[in-house]
């Protein structure tokens, strides 16, 4: 498989040195080791290499959906790709699922619901700031997810539209205030996810979810350690991401 004008690739030296580039022609990359002539990757074959104009080399490379979230441009806190696979499983999504989201934010969590849903599901994103929706919607296009989306520039503790919903994954501060809407718009069986940094959220969501008639209430975080991969030296990594959020899941009967 070759690459084409308007592709993006990977160019890939390091860890250190790798690069998502949308390659056209005339175009050139500047990076510590060189610059690349982007009209050098058009027409090569994925897997293939690429000379700096000092000689060194770039691997060609397809990306992946991670790729792609790891570069969007970010004008708020994210969620950490440890979080959002907890995120997908709990909250049951799938090929086809109908799902609600608040606090789009720059839209790293919207783009892996979207992800996971198509190719015949939604994802209904609600999104106070008009700020925050525009990046959120760049960040979709290039990632090729915007046809799975639709951005709501509003207030989701005023009320959700939908209904027969499989999930409401809500990233915000209050997200207490939504209970009562969620249960409205979930069908049975459906989920209500929510994921918050601290304890006094936490206590507050539960309190809330306990006097409802929301069951099978689950309360988790999750810590993942990387490790370095050089030949004869694995080990440990020194810093790893330790918490980052509580992920609170509780179902519709």
């Amino acid at each position: 498989m070759k690459v084409e004008d308007g592709d993006y690739v990977l160019l890939y030296s390091s860890k250190r040195d790798k690069f998502l580039v949308k390659v056209k022609k005339g175009k050139i990359l500047h990076t510590r080791l060189g610059y690349i002539k982007l009209d050098d990757v058009i027409g090569s074959e994925y897997g293939t290499e690429v000379l700096t104009n000092i000689g060194k080399k770039f691997k060609i490379a397809r990306p992946t959906f991670l790729d792609f979230l790891m570069k969007f441009k970010r004008k708020t806190q994210v969620i950490y790709p440890k979080d959002l696979g907890l995120i997908l499983i709990y909250s049951n999504v799938f090929p086809g699922a109908k799902v609600v989201e608040s606090g789009t934010g720059s839209g790293v969590l919207t783009a892996t619901l979207a992800n996971f849903v198509r190719p015949s599901g939604l994802v209904i994103s609600y999104e106070i700031r008009k700020e925050f929706i525009d990046i959120a919607r760049k960040n979709l296009e290039k990632a090729g997810l915007e046809k799975w989306v639709i951005l709501k520039n509003k207030d989701i503790t005023e009320g959700i539209d939908e209904d027969d919903v499989d999930s409401v994954v809500l990233d915000m501060a209050s997200p207490w205030l939504v209970v009562d809407h969620a249960y409205k718009a979930l069908k049975h069986g459906g989920t209500l996810t929510c994921f918050v940094p601290t304890y006094n959220q936490v206590e507050k969501m539960l309190k809330i979810l306990h006097s409802s008639d929301f069951i099978d209430i689950l309360l988790l975080d999750g810590m993942v350690r990387y490790y370095e991969v050089k030949p004869y030296a694995i080990r440990p990594k020194m810093h790893m991401v330790g918490h980052t959020g509580f992920i609170i899941v509780a179902k519709k009967p």
